[in-house]
């Protein structure tokens, strides 16, 4: 759980770096929204 955490932070940092426009912005938050999502079914107990 640490290391998702870690690359989450990490992915946040580098992508907000990296967009130069709104539209940028929108992917980014999409990955990232991705990337949670996998996480969370990957973790998933039941």
């Amino acid at each position: 759980m640490k290391i998702t955490a870690v690359f989450l932070s990490l992915f946040f940092v580098f992508g907000l770096a990296a967009c130069n426009t709104m539209e940028g912005a929108g992917k980014d938050v999409e990955a990232a929204g991705d990337a949670v999502e996998d996480s969370a079914r990957e973790n998933k107990n039941y």
